[in-house]
């Protein structure tokens, strides 16, 4: 019933873009992925078939990543360049005198704009909604002869990307994620009256008490000389139920317009348990049109005490936070509203009530999911990395920052407007100035002030410039990059005396889906202790350097759910901590590791590329959430290995208050929960195994709930020595795509269940790799999880041949 009513809110906030008449522009594009030799080449009359039409274009949906594949190819660097989009609309604006707006949500890194060959508008920026004005190049185009004659009575718009590496542009080059190009974010068509609302700013606060809320209304209408309009603003509560309503005749419609003021006693007030959502309405009317807009808002008030904890309307509320980044299996940046969808749901079943979006703002669509899920959020602006450049980059992040505060002003979601994120990192100009960077800083910290009183402005890890913002975070990586996951909670408390206000934002691990480990702390006995925990210059590289068990460690999900265990353990001990956010909830895309099992991608989510859950998401569920849950560690484990009758540790993660666990129909008791009790909050079971097929099963009880997890797993006993030949075999078929698997064996034919090695597949014949995915099963390229990797291939209904290729052995090859 719960995730009904989230859905049944989020039905209520998706699509309100600035206009009733407003379109996606989805289908029936063409795409370029280079450059064209100018805008004539592009929209030029040339017929299907002609051996002339070059270049070849194919056709897309939007919306659309330049870079869905190439930015997890293992074999090429991702594109970063110029592409086109073209189209043809039918455009007919219902309004006498009315505008015709390309309203984009976001598209990377440079935009040009244009109608038939009449450059209309540019845009810099990535993450950033803008709009372009199309109204007068659509009249003129009509007027010319070729509207009717070639293109049949339609709109030739053309749209150039540009995410070529540029110095002077923010975000570096040497940021860990790709600076995505294309058309990634929905593309709209508005048609406006004469008198319409550009921003519509409503400023819901309440004070501490929460019994007395008020709402300021402000408003920015589009340019209009000599018109002047009445505008009537309606203020619903969370039914729909009209509240308020004012009339009022503004005295010029130029700059930023104040319409009136609520005052509502008791107002329901927003929180992650309750996030209950008004809607401000303003409706402006003339002889030419009417025009409506709507805004949701949320009444809360919040408090970072000094040196103490986060308040929600007066109330203590640890946050429990994640990070996303704009980035999906087969898509890349260009996520539709259905998986962002699914993805914020996600993140609040498994009990988050925080977020930073990094390492920019993000879509529209994301912010309006928060609102209703009840998800608070910091959200940045991609001065990441590099250092400081000169006045067009620093005018870019004044730029970029105005906007985010001024597109996602309304949304009671944003507590924090962040800064930057590593400016400490140099690398992208000669000269690395920190006192520039820190003047730089005050000045964006003054400027979010100025535009937005009401929230807090912060950075993470620049501690040269931690004074100067409301809320910091330093570098803590206790058990990965530095140190071991055991100092966790001393360092966090050494942090959290430097500074006013402390939130630590990033933490966690990587690992490699589908790998386990039966010793996975091993790595922990080389790393030296008492020396910080913090990312140094280095530390993300897989070779060279101190021990680390980013670099030393097994990668294994056994080890991630420990680490992730034992900090969730701890922060229910520290009372006077805000909040954490693990870093991230999803492996996404970076260029600037290579190496990683599967190359290209940052692998510390929580779930995979595609969304598909990894063990440590249970744990996190196990520790934040109420609705009773029970999750047996190792469902993606098949093959356990050890001596006979060794006894192995099955442990499982659940919010229950005991757990009865049964192997092979046999119960080994019940346990206690005990949060404090590590691993698995004392849910663990010690089981002699023997050789063989496992059935275990738990059945855990919290009062009159009754609910039970099971897996079953082959335990191995045969020792093995080094890798010797590969075993290709298919595991299954559904819906035309052939599930494939590689082993590693050794001489003898012993599956070498530890096996890490390299393994790349091909594929000749009829059918298709599905790779380029950037997740274990779902590359070409992948290091191996206990011995064995996993391809999947389109049949498309024929025959191929497939193959797998370790260095140094025999290349194995499998028909489908």
């Amino acid at each position: 019933m719960q995730k009904l009513r989230w859905l049944f809110l989020l039905t209520l906030v998706y699509g309100q873009l600035h206009a009733q008449q407003t379109t996606r522009l989805t289908g029936n594009w063409e795409f370029l992925k280079q450059d064209a030799g100018g805008i004539w080449e592009v929209v030029r009359p040339v017929g299907k078939g002609n051996p002339e039409s070059v270049p070849l274009w194919q056709n897309v949906q939007l919306p659309h990543c330049v870079n869905a594949e190439d930015a997890v190819d293992p074999d090429v660097n991702y594109y970063q360049g110029p592409a086109w989009y073209r189209t043809q609309l039918e455009i007919n604006n219902p309004y006498s005198n009315g505008r015709t707006l390309l309203f984009f949500e976001g598209a990377g890194q440079k935009t040009d704009v244009y109608v038939y060959t009449t450059k209309v508008g540019s845009h810099t920026g990535g993450y950033d909604e803008f709009t372009v004005d199309i109204t007068d190049a659509v009249a003129a185009f009509k007027k010319l002869p070729v509207y009717q004659s070639q293109f049949k009575g339609k709109i030739p718009v053309s749209i150039k990307t540009d995410n070529t590496r540029d110095l002077e542009l923010i975000p570096s080059g040497l940021s860990d994620f790709n600076v995505y190009g294309g058309i990634y974010r929905y593309l709209n068509l508005v048609y406006l009256p004469p008198v319409a609302i550009d921003k519509l700013f409503a400023k819901a606060e309440t004070d501490k008490t929460g019994k007395v809320g008020t709402v300021q209304v402000t408003a920015r209408f589009y340019p209009v000389s000599g018109m002047n309009a009445p505008v009537s603003i309606k203020l619903f509560d969370a039914n729909g139920k009209v509240v308020q309503q004012k009339e009022v005749t503004p005295a010029a419609l130029t700059g930023d317009v104040h319409l009136t003021d609520f005052t509502v006693k008791t107002p329901q007030l927003w929180s992650p348990q309750s996030p209950v959502l008004y809607t401000v309405e303003a409706t402006v009317t003339t002889a030419e049109g009417t025009f409506v807009q709507k805004e949701k808002i949320g009444f809360r008030n919040f408090e970072f005490v000094d040196h103490g904890p986060f308040l929600l309307n007066s109330q203590r509320l640890l946050l429990r936070g994640t990070h996303r980044h704009e980035d999906h299996a087969g898509v890349g940046a260009a996520m539709t509203e259905d998986m962002m969808r699914r993805e914020m749901i996600m993140m609040k079943e498994m009990g988050v009530n925080f977020i930073r979006l990094g390492h920019y703002q993000q879509s529209r669509i994301i912010l309006n999911l928060c609102d209703s899920l009840g998800i608070l959020v910091w959200e940045e602006i991609p001065w990441c990395r590099g250092g400081l450049g000169g006045p067009v980059y620093q005018g870019q992040a004044r730029r970029m920052l105005t906007n985010m505060i001024e597109q996602h002003y309304n949304h009671p979601a944003v507590i924090i407007w962040g800064m930057g994120n590593e400016n400490d990192w140099p690398g992208d100009q000669p000269e690395f100035d920190k006192e520039k960077i820190r003047n730089f800083m005050r000045e964006l910290n003054t400027l979010s002030h100025q535009l937005d009183p009401s929230r807090k402005t912060a950075i993470r890890r620049c501690d040269f410039c931690k004074d100067i913002v409301d809320v910091y975070s330093p570098s803590i990586w206790a058990g990965w990059y530095r140190g071991v996951f055991t100092e966790y909670k001393q360092v966090t408390e050494e942090e959290f005396k430097k500074v006013n206000h402390f939130l630590h934002v990033e933490w966690g691990g990587d690992s490699h889906a589908g790998r386990h480990a039966e010793n996975p702390d091993k790595a922990l006995q080389v790393v030296k202790t008492g020396n910080g925990a913090d990312e140094r210059a280095g530390d993300a590289s897989l070779f060279g350097g101190a021990a680390r068990v980013s670099k030393d460690g097994d990668w294994s999900e056994t080890y991630l759910c420990n680490l992730v265990d034992w900090h969730l353990k701890e922060q229910e001990t520290m009372p006077w901590l805000t909040g954490s956010a693990q870093w991230p909830f999803k492996d996404f895309s970076t260029p600037v590791r290579p190496d990683n099992p599967v190359p290209y991608m940052n692998q510390k989510g929580v779930v995979e590329r595609d969304l598909t859950k990894k063990e440590a998401y249970y744990v996190f569920q196990s520790y934040w959430t109420t609705k009773p849950m029970a999750h047996i560690y190792g469902h993606t484990w098949p093959v356990r290995w050890g001596n006979e009758g060794e006894e192995k540790m099955i442990k499982v993660y659940s919010n229950c208050a005991e757990a009865e666990l049964f192997v092979n129909g046999k119960s080994y008791g019940v346990k206690k929960r005990n949060s404090q009790d590590f691993p698995a909050a004392g849910l663990r079971w010690n089981v002699p195994l023997s050789a063989g097929m496992q059935q275990v099963k738990v059945i855990a009880k919290n009062g009159k709930t009754v609910l039970s997890d099971s897996i079953s797993f082959t335990y191995q006993t045969s020792k093995w020595s080094k890798p010797a030949k590969l075993l290709l075999e298919k595991i299954g078929e559904e819906n035309g795509i052939a599930t494939m698997q590689v082993k590693l064996l050794d001489e003898k034919g012993v599956p070498c269940l530890d096996a890490a090695n390299w393994i790349r597949f091909g594929l000749a014949g009829d059918g298709k790799l599905i790779d380029n995915q950037g997740t274990p099963s779902g590359s070409r390229y992948v290091q191996a999880y206990n011995g064995r990797a996993i391809i999947r291939v389109q049949t498309n209904g024929g025959h191929s041949v497939i193959s797998a290729q370790r260095e140094g052995l025999t290349t194995v090859f499998k028909d489908i």
